[in-house]
């Protein structure tokens, strides 16, 4: 795994230093759930959690490593029974190339991950394809 450490027992706002409002009263889910996520210690995270801040570009260099920490860990066993965290993966697969660019070490660790999924869904392959065009090499 990519050489990221950072304390765990943090929550985003603290480690970004950067505490957030309560979202307004007419906010979706989606907002909410992200405030909320926001304040909760980043080693808490479930992957589902992680997938919803790291598909809307929250913290990533704190989520992104645990969102490819976990996918690298469960790879064996998703391949094994057949089931994969699509929503986990595709949030993963789907950043920006600036994003690969910041983080060209987890880039290569999800490259590698990607080698131990296989038989990956239709819908997913095509976000591989569109992963792998955004590489930094």
């Amino acid at each position: 795994m990519a050489n990221v450490k950072f304390d765990r027992t943090l929550s985003v706002e603290m480690l970004e230093g950067d505490p957030w409002s309560d979202p307004p009263e007419d906010s979706t889910g989606l907002v909410r759930s992200v405030h909320e996520l926001r304040k909760r210690p980043v080693g808490t995270l479930s992957a589902w959690d992680l997938a919803r801040l790291i598909g809307q570009d929250v913290a990533l260099p704190w989520t992104l490593p645990l969102g490819v920490e976990i996918l690298r860990d469960t790879a064996p066993k998703q391949v094994e029974t057949g089931w994969y965290d699509d929503e986990l993966l595709t949030a993963v697969l789907n950043r920006k190339s600036s994003t690969w660019s910041t983080f060209p070490e987890l880039a290569q660790e999800m490259v590698n991950v990607l080698e131990i999924l296989t038989d990956l869904p239709s819908y997913i392959q095509r976000d591989v394809v569109k992963f792998r065009s955004r590489l930094p090499w």
